[in-house]
């Protein structure tokens, strides 16, 4: 039975393999590097062989010696989660279910806490709590890692098992354990679930000087449109330059990325490229002429939770010194995940392609380091006026209720400064001041 479980195994992973080494062998015949290329592919050929092979005796011992019966997918499965986490943090496998819930997230509303998050030297990382969801009320913080989810360690999770983990009915409790390196603390945040609607500007407003402030929260379909009617609003009011919020920014569609970057670039201009080992994703994507905010003086904000898409509008203005880049260093997240379908159903998220700036630097791990460094400052807290009963706060802290209110409809007008920001006031001023010295 293990011989003819191995022999149906490798049959299978060869039917799958055969057509790897069909293309260019007759015109090997033809000179002596093409029967050197030959005889590379033969060779890489014969290596997958081997490999499948050693998988497929694994499969067939598994299947006869275990202790307990195995269901051929599980082992499969298990198999491919495996192999496609081995390859970087990004690609991963998705079961049927999980291939069904990844398509949530481009509606702009699903259930859950509001947290985009990837993996980071192997463990579970905040990319960005999403602005006016129950993440960010809690005070969860781009860079927390999440050690464990309702008493559940993380280390063996994959991102699909944890986003589920998370996910749940609306008003129902999970707790998050994590670990704030910045703080050398572990401790436990208890969230109530909530139906989590995003809207991808935040606050559009002028602050002060006819300087316009946008917020833009995730880069979703109709991104593009509400910028506009954004701008247009702010335009209408007498705006002459503009700060673009992109602080915990987790990212999202790359033609919304490209969309948002063309609204303050000339045509024909870079706005970022994709290299892969494949020529035909190697594309370089340009401006097409639809400005809306060509000649205003512009300030981008960002930091360590802008990441993927924000990071690609950020490096094309900088690079293309559209604007200037405040805050502090981008997550460093950009490259391309295709998914591919399979027949049961199941999915293959593959990084397939790496995203650069115009002017060559890869994002991914890099990040978008800005033209202006300038650290959060976090407000001192008052000393406790007498000494705190660790019993009685974590009491007081599980009977504590976060906001969970869905943000009202429309934009909010109210902009609280903080220094990144104000400093980024500071410095449209002067760009504004500078131009008119040059007329």
């Amino acid at each position: 039975m293990k011989k003819i479980t191995k022999a149906l195994c490798v049959g299978a992973c060869i039917a799958v393999l055969s057509s790897l080494a069909i293309a260019g062998i007759e015109q090997a015949k033809e000179n002596p590097k093409a029967e050197q290329a030959k005889e590379k592919t033969k060779a890489k050929k014969d290596d997958i062989y081997a490999q499948v092979e050693l998988f497929a005796d694994a499969v067939s011992i598994i299947r006869s010696e275990y202790v307990e019966d195995t269901e051929a997918k599980k082992v499969v499965y298990g198999a491919m989660k495996g192999m496609l986490a081995s390859l970087d943090d990004f690609s991963q496998f998705m079961e049927p279910d999980e291939y069904k819930e990844i398509k949530v997230e481009t509606k702009g509303e699903f259930g859950g806490l509001g947290v985009e998050i990837g993996m980071r030297d192997g463990i579970v990382t905040v990319i960005a709590p999403i602005s006016g969801t129950p993440a960010e009320s809690a005070g969860i913080k781009a860079a927390d890692k999440i050690v464990k989810i309702n008493g559940e360690i993380t280390k063996s999770l994959t991102l699909n098992d944890v986003v589920k983990k998370m996910r749940g009915s609306p008003n129902t409790m999970v707790t998050l354990t994590l670990w704030r390196e910045s703080e050398q603390k572990v401790f436990d945040v208890q969230i109530k679930r909530a139906i989590i609607k995003i809207r991808s500007i935040k606050k559009a407003a002028l602050i002060e000087d006819k300087i316009g402030y946008v917020k833009l929260a995730e880069f979703q379909e109709n991104t593009p449109r509400d910028l506009d009617e954004a701008l247009k609003k702010l335009q209408a009011q007498g705006m002459d330059s503009l700060i673009l919020d992109l602080r915990n920014n987790p990212g999202g569609l790359l033609d919304v990325s490209i969309d948002v970057a063309e609204r303050f670039l000339p045509k024909d201009t870079v706005i970022v490229s994709t290299k892969s080992r494949t020529p035909e994703q190697n594309v370089i994507f340009k401006a097409k002429g639809k400005s809306t905010c060509p000649d205003c003086p512009v300030v981008v904000l960002v930091n360590g939770g802008s990441a993927s898409a924000s990071e690609i509008v950020a490096g094309a203005i900088q690079d293309n010194k559209r604007g200037i880049i405040l805050g502090t260093k981008t997550f460093g997240k950009a490259s391309v995940q295709t998914v591919i379908p399979l027949n049961d159903g199941s999915a293959l998220r593959l990084t397939t392609a790496l995203y650069y700036t115009p002017s060559g630097k890869l994002i991914r791990d890099q990040g978008i380091i800005p033209d202006v460094v300038v650290e959060k400052e976090v407000a001192a807290q008052k000393p406790p006026e007498k000494k705190v009963d660790i019993f009685e706060r974590l009491e007081a802290e599980k009977k504590a209720k976060p906001k969970t209110e869905a943000p009202p409809e429309g934009l909010e007008e109210k902009v609280e400064l903080d220094n990144q920001l104000s400093r980024a006031v500071d410095l449209v001023k002067g760009l504004k001041i500078y131009r008119k010295s040059r007329t």
